[in-house]
């Protein structure tokens, strides 16, 4: 099991053996006090470009450090914004973590017979292992590009979504066999967790792994009821489901937010849960990594934070979320993606419960053992 990092005494950031300086906050973690004019309170708006933007500074490294004050430069993945014909997701590094692990992607296809069909893949890597940007990263190019050729060749959306599962699985699980150490020489298992959502005919499907969230908000939220369409694979989770504890203690406990199912080599079983349904209701899908579900946990506290305008401004919402997450302390990466869901007029007088696949679902690899990832993975 991936061992936790050390963390920064100022922020709580963690820190890798070999780190003079913290990523985020830029603090000296070596005990030597620093120039002034090499800290980052020393930025100014007049220093010359480019530079660092902690302290102005030309000595960057290949790395996106600042070689004189420390500071982490910014990253390609540190704010990430993309549409795709009305669904749209923003991922952000938040204010903690020194570079962003999540990934996600959205887009559009047509089925074959011209019914447009749109999706989104969200994945958050775990922390505690080695690569896990790398791991999220290509977990969402895997299952992306499965789904849409899937899709497009009329493959079933639940069908679909348990092979790209598959496919992800496999495609993080070779990671650990490139090669590749990380700069403190760990070779633990790249891993992420994993959602994604396929809006296409009428039918939502999600698929999960994990803790990354999926939610259903309704346009009208006086008369219809937000809710939770994925269930944690975590330790409370867990103990609840087989009445060790009820809900109450068991996210009390210490160890409430290990995970016990992932992406990754050392992943002995992998269970991938789907869930269909038809809404009847306008409204839009949200899934989401825990750097934004932390904060508002509950379906109807997460409501609240949704823009009553969300199914038409899906980016502006995701935004708004994203900022949220980081206005209420932004503790760890951020993602969201947005799908907007106009039921057509014929199925907004009928309700088709929640199906789950889950329950008979075969597992990718089969294991009685309970695996645990650490709290504070960052997944």
């Amino acid at each position: 099991m991936p061992q936790q990092q050390t963390r920064c005494p100022s922020c709580a950031e963690p820190l890798d053996p070999e780190d003079d300086y913290c990523g985020a906050c830029g603090l000296n973690v070596t005990g030597d006090v620093p120039s002034a004019a090499a800290t980052p309170e020393t930025a100014t708006a007049t220093a010359p470009a480019p530079g660092c933007v902690h302290c102005g500074s030309a000595e960057l490294a290949a790395d996106g450090y600042c070689e004189s004050c420390g500071g982490a430069q910014p990253r390609p993945r540190d704010h990430q914004e993309l549409t795709a014909d009305g669904v749209a997701g923003v991922t952000d590094r938040g204010l903690r973590h020194h570079r962003n692990e999540d990934a996600f992607t959205v887009a559009a296809t047509h089925l074959p017979g011209g019914e447009p069909a749109v999706l989104a893949v969200v994945c958050d890597g775990v922390s505690s292992s080695a690569r896990p940007d790398e791991a999220s990263a290509t977990a969402v190019e895997a299952a992306s590009a499965h789904l849409l050729t899937a899709l497009q060749r009329g493959r079933r959306p639940d069908q679909a979504m348990r092979e790209a599962i598959g496919e992800a699985a496999r495609a993080v699980a070779e990671l650990a066999k490139d090669g590749t150490r990380t700069p403190s020489g760990s070779q633990n298992a790249p891993a992420c967790t994993y959602v994604s959502a396929i809006s296409a005919a009428g039918l939502v499907t999600i698929g999960w792994v994990g803790d990354t969230r999926a939610y259903w908000i309704p346009d009208d939220r006086e008369s219809a009821v937000a809710y939770r369409l994925t269930e944690d694979d975590s330790w409370a989770a867990r103990v609840v489901a087989i009445g060790l504890m009820n809900e109450a203690e068991a996210y009390a406990d210490p160890r409430a937010h290990a995970i016990t199912g992932w992406l990754g080599a050392d992943a002995e079983e992998i269970e991938p849960h789907t869930v269909s349904f038809t809404p009847h209701v306008p409204g839009v899908l949200l899934v989401c990594t825990d750097g934004l579900w932390n904060y508002a946990e509950a379906a109807a506290d997460l409501a609240e934070r949704v823009r009553p305008d969300a199914r038409t401004e899906p980016l502006a919402a995701a935004r708004e979320l994203v900022d949220f997450a980081v206005t209420a302390g932004g503790h760890d990466n951020i993602t969201v993606a947005v799908l907007p869901i106009s039921p057509p007029a014929e199925t907004t007088l009928r309700t088709v419960p929640l199906q789950s696949a889950s329950a008979g679902a075969a597992p990718l690899h089969s294991s009685p053992t309970l695996q645990l990832h650490r709290p504070g993975s960052g997944s």
